[in-house]
C-alpha cells in the first residue's frame, strides 16, 4: 500500500469515518456510547460541578478510545490469520482485558463522583 499525504480535513474525515464505523459495527462500542449519554445527562440532572463533568468526560473518552483500539487490534489479528493461533488469542485477550480494566476504573471514578450527588438527590 502506497502512503499518500493527506491534508488536515481529509485526516479528520478518516477519523470521523472510524467513529461511524465503530458505532455501526461494534456492539460493545454502542453499549458504551449509550451508557456515556446516560451518564452525561445524569451529570446535569444531579448538578455536578464543571470539574466533575470534565473528569467524567475524560473517563468516557478513555473507555470509548480503548474500545476502538481493542476493535482495531481484533480486526488486524483477523486480517493476519483466520486460523486459531495461541498468539492471536493472546493479543485479543490482552486487548479485551485492557477495555475491562479501563471500564472498571471508570466505574469506580463514576461511583466516587456520583454517589454523594445521588445521596443528596435522594434526601
Amino acid at each position: 500500500m502506497i502512503h499518500k499525504e493527506h491534508n488536515l480535513i481529509e485526516t479528520f474525515g478518516f477519523a470521523i469515518s472510524g467513529i461511524k464505523t465503530a458505532i455501526m459495527l461494534n456492539r460493545n462500542f454502542k453499549i458504551h456510547l449509550i451508557f456515556a449519554v446516560l451518564v452525561i445527562i445524569s451529570c446535569f440532572v444531579l448538578g455536578l460541578t464543571n470539574s466533575e463533568i470534565a473528569i467524567i468526560i475524560m473517563v468516557i473518552s478513555l473507555v470509548l478510545g480503548v474500545e476502538m483500539i481493542n476493535t482495531a487490534i481484533e480486526e488486524v489479528v483477523d486480517l493476519v490469520t483466520k486460523d486459531y493461533r495461541e498468539e492471536a488469542k493472546y493479543a485479543k485477550d490482552v486487548s479485551a482485558g485492557m477495555v475491562l480494566i479501563v471500564a472498571i476504573g471508570s466505574f469506580v471514578v463514576g461511583l466516587y463522583i456520583f454517589l454523594p450527588h445521588v445521596l443528596t438527590f435522594l434526601k
